[in-house]
């Protein structure tokens, strides 16, 4: 088993190595199924790109909406 000490270690191309090996693991036939409601999200948000109603934002929007407002 890895401890926490050993990834602190790590450099950060080993580190991201690691998050891919993690990540694709989470893709095999034993993984953890998703909720209901996650197909139901993506499904009607598919629908809305494919009817021509989706709406897309660029980095710099995005950036901009999650910023904090100033009161």
């Amino acid at each position: 088993m890895i401890a926490i000490s050993d990834i602190k270690q790590m450099s950060v191309s080993e580190r991201l190595q690691i998050i891919e090996i993690l990540w694709g693991s989470l893709r095999s036939d034993d993984a953890v199924d998703s909720c209901e409601w996650h197909g139901e999200v993506l499904r009607a948000r598919r629908a809305k790109v494919e009817a021509g109603e989706g709406v897309f934002l660029s980095i710099s929007e995005l950036r901009a909406r999650l910023q904090p407002s100033a009161s």
